[in-house]
């Protein structure tokens, strides 16, 4: 092995552990709809273990706290606006990186990852959590418009190869189906 490569060792996959991936968005509203179209292309390329649950949520509600409870692992999946990127550019935040602001690197939604976590400690639930999003090229079009831009639809299959490896690094790993 050459200088400075290191191997990247995936943790054993352990059944005790859980996690929830939230898929948020508006399928009415073309770009919006990134992550919805993300969970259709995951479930059918791949076999998710029992102890991981994929949920097309709409938009984010504290009535989600329950999973911070259960939950080793919380990853949300969702358009994102305002980085100055191209659109289809995917991105990994932490969930303060969107927390509680407009511009870049905002949700286009309103109860964001980082509020849901502030309410659980307020509970005393924790869980591992991030951020999974692209950035769109028309979030709010002026009529419901199923579908995504083609720079967006161009890069959903890498947001959805990059969920399956974010969750594989953290011992939730998904089976490709034949």
């Amino acid at each position: 092995m050459s200088a400075g490569v290191v191997p990247f060792d995936f943790p054993e996959p352990d059944p005790s552990r859980t996690a929830a991936v939230f898929f948020v968005g508006n399928r009415l509203m073309m770009d919006d709809g990134v992550a919805p179209a993300a969970y259709d292309a995951l479930l059918e390329a791949y076999d998710v273990p029992d102890n991981v649950q994929l949920m097309d949520v709409g938009c984010m509600a504290l009535d989600m706290l329950g999973y911070v409870d259960r939950c080793d692992l919380i990853l949300t999946v969702d358009a994102v606006d305002g980085t100055g990127d191209a659109p289809g550019t995917v991105y990994r935040f932490e969930p303060d990186a969107m927390a509680r602001h407009a511009g870049p690197e905002a949700s286009l939604h309103d109860l964001k990852l980082v509020d849901l976590f502030d309410a659980a400690s307020l509970m005393g639930y924790e869980a591992e959590g991030f951020c999974l999003g692209m950035q769109v090229g028309n979030p709010s079009p002026s009529e419901f418009c199923v579908g995504l831009t083609p720079e967006c639809e161009a890069a959903l299959p890498l947001l959805v190869e990059t969920v399956a490896a974010e969750l594989a690094r953290r011992g939730f790993p998904l089976t490709r189906k034949a």
